[in-house]
């Protein structure tokens, strides 16, 4: 499976705090917004990812995270030239996808929880390989959201894309797994009365299929969508609230570390850049666990 994160977006609600900086760019308490959906690929199984970026902003993107071979993954980036919704990541990124399965990270969404890598795995499994799997996470204002409607028994039965007259709570966060034909139905959706070719569009199709399994989230699990200033407060306190715990969210390095993508020696090499910083510390604490644990 491949993955994608969609890092493409103005960040419009945001400004003036985006107009210098890519969004996914901003910092979320200790770390870069995009550090916690690549987390999320990552904890997936998830190796080869094409990052989507603004026109003209590339570097700064590969100035971060390189070409991703000190975390042992593969990182390719791409510009969306024209802002045309979130099911525009699959035809800007159909060379990428080539024959496999897909698996699409809004950039500046956050999901963490207990054993939710367990969730991850299992949905890039999708149903032998087949169909869509996606997530319903409840939350007290659906309207701005893609919303499920589900049965009595639990199984979806529609999602309507910001309805006035919400038909449940349960919202469509960013995290989308799909098999490869979501690239021929990306391509069939035309674009809704915003101008964009919707998520939602290519939800709808799956399930007109009978092939989309939509997974609820628990009160256990946290998600933001961090693209409003009180959003992004919110999600920083909350992130530094976690961490208080002592486990870090978000770290890629050290996901890297437990998928054995890397070595002690490569998690360390990083670790003495950000000696000064308490993620550095983190680091080195990791390591000295591994250490002893071998």
């Amino acid at each position: 499976m491949k993955g994608i994160i969609l890092a493409a977006g103005k960040g419009t609600r945001l400004y003036p705090i985006t107009l210098p900086i890519c969004k996914p760019l901003l910092p979320v308490y200790d770390k870069p917004m995009i550090y916690y959906p690549l987390s999320v690929l990552m904890q997936a199984g998830i190796r080869d990812i094409l990052v989507i970026v603004p026109p003209d902003d590339v570097q700064p993107f590969q100035d971060l995270l390189g070409d991703g071979s000190q975390l042992g993954i593969r990182i390719e980036y791409k510009e969306q030239k024209v802002q045309r919704g979130i099911a525009d990541a699959f035809l800007i990124g159909a060379d990428f996808i080539g024959d496999d399965s897909v698996c699409l990270a809004l950039g500046d969404n956050i999901f963490y929880g207990p054993v939710f890598n367990r969730k991850l795995k299992t949905a890039a499994k999708l149903d032998n390989g087949k169909g869509a799997t996606i997530f319903g996470y409840y939350v007290p204002d659906p309207r701005a959201f893609g919303v499920v409607e589900f049965d009595q028994d639990g199984k979806a039965i529609s999602i309507e894309e910001k309805p006035k007259h919400p038909k449940s709570n349960y919202i469509v966060p960013g995290l989308y797994f799909y098999d490869n034909r979501v690239v021929d139905i990306a391509r069939q959706v035309k674009p809704s009365v915003r101008g964009e070719l919707e998520i939602t569009s290519v939800n709808n199709a799956y399930l007109e299929r009978g092939e989309l399994n939509v997974v609820t989230l628990g009160d256990e699990y946290s998600w933001f969508d961090a693209g409003t200033a009180d959003s992004l407060y919110d999600a920083a306190g909350e992130i530094r609230k976690a961490q208080r715990s002592g486990k870090m969210i978000g770290c890629i390095e050290e996901v890297a570390l437990k998928k054995r993508w890397i070595t002690i020696d490569n998690l360390l090499e990083q670790a003495k850049s950000l000696e000064k910083t308490q993620y550095g510390q983190y680091l080195f604490g990791i390591a000295a666990e591994q250490e002893d644990a071998e």
